[in-house]
């Protein structure tokens, strides 16, 4: 997804002030810090978005020319080891040695009732959210476009995210209300079946939740944490192409994951 080519290009603090208001980021307690996380280039001319602010994406926006790299996992998470040293330099060094700004928005992103993850996942898949549950609102159910089954459920999402799911629960199953939120939430399916789901999709599984689904009598679809959080980014980015359009190129780049 690219805008038309710019003019001057956009300052660093328009860009950040957008999408602090856009995406309400004061209003949630977080894991990592939301906006600017590296400071680099003062205006903007193309920015590269993507799902993590991995080496090889910071690698795709060196060859771009980039000015900014926007994602949704960025660094500087809670409890993490503050040095600089290893695979933390070299990825730094990547970013100050051609003055690219790193932007990451993480629950922010997830919790947007348009342009979030789990928004987006819900368009693709044609439910129609009816409410939400879990911690500050992160998780969302509702019930399908038709009457549908575990199996057909789980199609749904293969061809929505283009990857098959790991699906716990008989395909037979029939399912009226379902329960989502993308990323690793796999420890909100005590929470859905409280909220009456017959099945609940997340990107990522642990070993607990198998036992839990099949006791429950409740599907569970692990539907990949890379896939699932791919929908509001690539959202984001088609809203900023336009609504920047003229100054500042927005390109998504999707590096591979298969978890």
């Amino acid at each position: 997804m690219m805008s038309n080519e710019n003019s001057g290009g956009v300052a660093r603090e328009e860009l950040t002030r957008y999408l602090d208001e856009l995406l309400e980021a004061a209003r949630l307690r977080d894991y990592c810090p939301n906006g600017l996380q590296v400071e680099g280039a003062a205006r903007l001319r193309r920015v590269v978005t993507g799902v993590s602010a991995c080496q090889a994406l910071l690698d795709a926006a060196v060859e771009r020319s980039a000015d900014a790299v926007l994602v949704h996992h960025g660094w500087f998470w809670r409890g993490e080891d503050v040095r600089v040293t290893g695979l933390r330099r070299v990825r730094l060094a990547t970013l100050l040695a051609a003055d690219i700004n790193l932007i990451a928005y993480h629950l922010p992103l997830d919790a947007h009732p348009e342009l979030g993850n789990n928004a987006q996942l819900a368009r693709r898949c044609g439910w129609a959210p009816e409410g939400r549950f879990g911690e500050q609102d992160m998780a969302w159910f509702g019930s399908p476009a038709a009457p549908t089954t575990v199996g057909e459920l789980a199609a749904t999402v293969a061809s929505a995210l283009g990857r098959a799911p790991l699906v716990i629960g008989e395909g037979a199953r029939p399912v009226t209300r379902i329960g989502w939120c993308t990323g690793a939430a796999q420890g909100y399916l005590e929470q859905a079946i409280a909220a009456g789901c017959d099945a609940f999709v997340s990107g990522e599984i642990s070993e607990q939740t198998v036992h839990l689904a099949r006791e429950a009598g409740v599907a569970y679809l692990a539907a990949g944490h890379h896939a699932t959080e791919r929908c509001g980014i690539e959202a984001l980015t088609g809203h900023l192409a336009t609504h920047f359009a003229g100054h500042c190129v927005f390109e998504f780049v999707d590096i591979e994951n298969p978890v």
